[in-house]
This record gives structure tokens, sequence and C-alpha cells, in this order.
């Protein structure tokens, strides 16, 4: 589904990216790895349109998207998920859904967003298997931060993404709750038939994903695996320990 292809993004001599290459496939899930630095959350801008690569290729369903604007990119079903939840805090959960399901089934006419009529049932289901039921009619913005995380995430999902890209999900989480994210993942990745492209930090998380990790070091990708292989990786293991620059 996905091909980055030998990206590179310089700011004057500094390397963000110095020949990045990875792939996802269609309903896959994988997660990228490495230390702060190195480049992870500027292949996410590059890969989203947010900015444009020094050189290389971005590839989605064989067509070339690179440097498109973040746009465009959007609407060919591209969700992504930054460190902060991006929802809107100041209404209902319920109208949070609401809200992506009308948009989604209107796409550019915002005078149809206003008229469309929503299928509760599913609405309904949505919020029940995101554990969002009994705060269907509480403010989205007094949930607890493992819940706004979730919250934004089936927005994704609601919006028909069918590539989500998610930058460190489990930020601020307590443990029991970034368990509950990884198998919630999972469950996006399996039952909506949806690539998932995870960055994140937290090796209890990553272990819990039990999905193919991309380490990258200094720009590039260094190698990927499972995690029981690359956990015992020496050089990575100094990354983490700040043994080696990012």
């Amino acid at each position: 589904m996905l091909q980055v292809c030998d990206v590179k993004k310089y700011f004057g001599g500094i390397k963000a990216l110095d020949g990045t290459s990875l792939s996802l496939g269609y309903n896959e899930l994988k997660c990228i790895i490495g230390p702060n630095g190195c480049g992870k959350s500027t292949l996410f801008n590059v890969i989203t349109g947010a900015m444009p690569p020094t050189s290389g290729q971005v590839i989605f369903k064989g067509e070339n998207i690179t440097a498109r604007p973040p746009h465009k990119i959007s609407r060919l079903g591209f969700g992504r998920k930054f460190q902060v939840p991006a929802i809107f805090n100041d209404i209902s959960v319920a109208e949070n859904v609401e809200i992506a399901a009308m948009a989604v089934q209107t796409k550019k006419s915002l005078w149809k967003t206003f008229s469309q009529k929503i299928d509760y049932t599913t609405f309904d289901k949505h919020l029940g298997n995101f554990g969002l039921t009994s705060y269907r009619n509480s403010l989205a913005g007094e949930l607890p931060h493992g819940l706004k995380q979730r919250l934004e995430i089936l927005l994704l999902i609601i919006s028909e993404a069918n590539i989500i890209l998610l930058d460190e999900p489990t930020a601020g989480m307590s443990q029991a709750e970034t368990l509950e994210t990884a198998e919630l993942i999972r469950h996006v990745q399996k039952n909506f038939l949806t690539s998932v492209l995870v960055i994140e930090h937290d090796m209890h998380f990553v272990r819990a994903l039990n999905c193919p990790l991309i380490v990258m070091m200094k720009g590039s990708v260094v190698c990927e695996g499972v995690y029981e292989t690359i956990k015992d990786d020496s050089e990575i293991k100094k990354a983490y320990l700040g043994e080696i620059a990012c």
C-alpha cells in the first residue's frame, strides 16, 4: 500500500532523513522505533505532505504522491494522529463522532454535511467497540487522557482512513492504558482492514503490539524484525542508552 523510496530531507547541513526506505502492506501493522531525533516524525511529515522531501519518493497504491498538499493526501485515505489529541473539546463525545461521520459521507459539500442523516446503529456500535458508550454525552475535553487518545483513533476510523499514522499514541498514559491502547490498535487493524504505521518509544507498548518493527537511526532505516530479535541487538541498546548519536 505504501512505499517510501530513498527519501532524504535536509535542513541546511542537518540530515533529518538520509535515504529512508520502507514499505507497508495492505491491512498490515508496523511500528517504527529509534532514538529521539532520528527522523521518525519528519518521516511522517514527508509522507503526509506536511513538508516536501529533498529527494526520494512516496508511493501510495502504486501512485507517486510525493509533496502533494496535505489535504489532497488526506483525501486519498490517510489519517494521522499526533501526540496531543486533536478532538473537539467543547462538545460531547457523541457530537465528535457525529461530525466525523457527517463529514465523510458528504465529502466536500458543507451544505450536505449539515443536512446529512446519521446511521445511529453503526454510530453506537463504534462507541461500544472503543469503550466510550458511558461517556457518550460527556464533554470530550473532560475525558481522561487515555480516553481522549481512544476517541481520536475512533474519529480516524469514522473518517474511513485506510492507512493510519500514529505518532506516540501512548504518550502520557499509565501502563494499563498503554496496554489497552495496544489491544485497541490491533483491533482496528484486524477488524477495519486498515493499515497502521506507529511511532513509539515505550517498549512495553511495542512488545504488546506484537508486530514487525522498523528501527531508525541517523535518519535512515537500519534494520527490520520482530521484538525478540531486535531487543538483543547491541547497537540498538547503545542507541537507546544515548551512547550513539541520533
